[in-house]
């Protein structure tokens, strides 16, 4: 899908959909444009970095001046994507000037300004060309261009299938390696409801690039730091199952887990996935605790929407995976209600 909103910040917007993202429009913008700011939503997944480097190297090869800059620090576990460090992490009194000096803002792997938090005010107060490439549903209108379609599995397939369809650039190995984390991660290694034939075919031709499967997978998942496998037991010790039918099981972390094992934020990927692994269980529910408020992670099965269940606290996201931010707020406070609530969606 390709939604112009409008360039003339003077003019009304201009609302279009056609059946499919249009590459050709996008190649244009690029074309015609000569800086670019990249950023990502907070506590990044390797679809958001592998996006975030793949579309970075591709607009180097073709000679345009590039910026990365996001809300949070990269995990450690993705670090090997960005080999020569070119992610920053977005500090105000340095950067605040950048909106305005470059030509186009480029959001990867999400479509709401919340989602980048710190840099949220600069985002949308910029003059500049805003983008968007994102397979999340319902975005908001502050882009002037956005190029999306929810069928595809991540925001890596939409950069695949523009550089495959336009010949902007040629496929190689560090572009293939960052496109082939992306899709594989938000497939869950391959095993998610939009791993199609399709998916399997784009793999083939990244692994013909040179890409080495088992190393895209022990760098992001057996690397992990000791702390996280604590965490992960004090999160499994954690869990409960909720309800008359025990349909629902949740789990919930506090800041002093995060001290004892002395770990952050980013460690918790992956964790909410265990709480569907139980039989029965059709949602899943990870709290946690954050310095300035709490998150949620939602997951479901079938055709349950969870993201419509986040969308009443303010998140969003797939239908069977979402998750929210709640700032200034208490964990304990809002957990029952959204636990009752939860249940009303089975």
């Amino acid at each position: 899908m390709f939604y112009n909103l409008g360039l003339e910040k003077s003019s009304p917007f201009i609302f279009i959909l056609t059946n499919m993202i249009d590459f050709n429009k996008l190649k244009e913008i690029i074309e015609n444009n000569n800086s670019f700011l990249l950023t990502t939503h907070v506590n990044p997944d390797a679809d958001a970095i592998g996006s975030e480097i793949a579309f970075y190297l591709m607009l180097k090869e073709i000679g345009k001046e590039v910026h990365i800059l996001n809300h949070s620090k990269t995990p450690y576990n993705l670090c090997f994507l960005d080999k020569y460090n070119i992610i920053q992490k977005y500090d105000n009194s340095k950067h605040n000037k950048i909106f305005d000096r470059v030509d186009v803002l480029v959001a990867l792997d999400f479509n709401r300004s919340n989602r980048i938090v710190s840099m949220e005010e600069g985002f949308i107060n910029s003059d500049k060309i805003k983008i968007c490439l994102d397979h999340h549903p319902d975005p908001e209108d502050f882009f002037n261009f956005i190029f999306f379609d929810i069928d595809y599995c991540s925001t890596g397939q939409i950069i695949y299938q523009f550089i495959k369809e336009t010949n902007i650039v040629e496929f190689r190995k560090e572009l293939a390696d960052n496109l082939y984390a992306a899709i594989m991660t938000d497939t869950g290694s391959f095993k998610f409801e939009k791993t199609t034939s399709e998916i399997h075919i784009i793999a083939a031709d990244l692994l013909e690039k040179g890409v080495s499967p088992t190393n895209i997978y022990d760098s992001i998942y057996d690397k992990s730091r000791f702390g996280k496998l604590k965490l992960l037991g004090l999160t499994l010790k954690s869990s409960q199952l909720y309800g008359n039918t025990n349909e629902i099981c949740f789990m919930k972390l506090y800041q002093k887990d995060f001290e004892e094992c002395n770990v952050d934020e980013s460690d918790t990927d992956g964790f909410i996935n265990f709480s569907l692994s139980i039989n029965g269980v059709k949602i899943g529910l990870l709290f946690v605790e954050l310095k300035n408020g709490f998150k949620v992670s939602f997951r479901s099965k079938g055709n349950i929407p969870i993201n419509k269940l986040a969308e009443e606290y303010g998140g969003g996201g797939h239908r069977n995976a979402a998750g929210t931010r709640r700032f200034n707020q208490k964990l304990d406070e809002q957990i029952e209600e959204i636990l009752k609530r939860t249940e009303s969606y089975l």
